[in-house]
């Protein structure tokens, strides 16, 4: 019962404090883990999150998914796309790539209140609106961590809240391909999201990759699609 009032009244603070800048949608954001079980494909997608150390981007991997014209989607924080701004503009150009955004500085979003929130989830979508006239419509929270008031301001920015039902584990320094690539083909089903990273913190993505999309998918009669072919998927 508590919720129930909870929510509404915090769209009413958040119109009230912030007008024009939300586009309240029907009901509650759902929380996206995977598509239709009828469809035939798989979404891969690639966390470009901040990095400390390093190119902060997967050069090889997106040579590769660019060579062989391979569907994904990929999830820019702000913090990413200020230090890539050609990188953004390759990655907009690629008619088979979809962009959405990770939020601003990569924050652990339930330990902030709803207006902090708001500004972590809206930093890059202003950015890619503003600098690049895109208008993202994927997000995908940092760390994957959520609460309620997450929910509430992603479903007032009339954004679509996107999780996964496979985690790849591309960033673990102790994983070999052979693990990652056996962990995420023994899950890889229809209407499956998985989670890879393309910031460079992936070690073995790009040959798991390779393996997975000329090999186990085929096998498997999985096609590698967007997030929103996939959600949008008839078979």
């Amino acid at each position: 019962m508590r919720r129930q009032f909870l929510l509404p009244l915090l769209f009413g603070v958040l119109l009230a404090t912030t007008p024009g800048l939300f586009v309240p949608v029907d009901g509650v954001a759902q929380v996206i883990k995977s598509g239709p079980p009828t469809c035939p494909g798989v979404a891969l997608t690639f966390d470009l999150c901040p990095v400390r150390k390093g190119s902060g981007y997967d050069q090889p991997l997106m040579d590769y998914l660019i060579t062989h014209r391979i569907p994904a989607t990929f999830f820019m924080s702000g913090k990413w796309m200020a230090k890539h701004e050609a990188e953004v503009d390759h990655l907009l150009g690629m008619g088979f790539f979809e962009v959405g955004t990770h939020g601003e500085v990569h924050a652990h979003l339930p330990v902030h209140d709803a207006e902090e929130q708001r500004t972590e989830i809206l930093g890059p979508v202003k950015r890619l609106r503003e600098h690049y006239a895109h208008e993202a419509t994927l997000f995908r929270p940092p760390y994957g961590e959520y609460n309620d008031v997450t929910v509430a301001v992603v479903n007032m920015l009339g954004l679509r809240f996107v999780q996964w039902n496979i985690e790849s584990g591309d960033p673990d320094p102790t994983a070999s391909a052979e693990q990652i690539l056996a962990r995420v083909a023994a899950r890889a089903k229809r209407g499956s999201i998985i989670i890879f990273h393309a910031n460079g913190k992936g070690t073995h993505t790009r040959r798991v990759i390779e393996q997975l999309t000329s090999d186990i998918l085929p096998r498997k009669r999985l096609q590698p699609m967007t997030v929103s072919e996939l959600l949008n998927c008839t078979p």
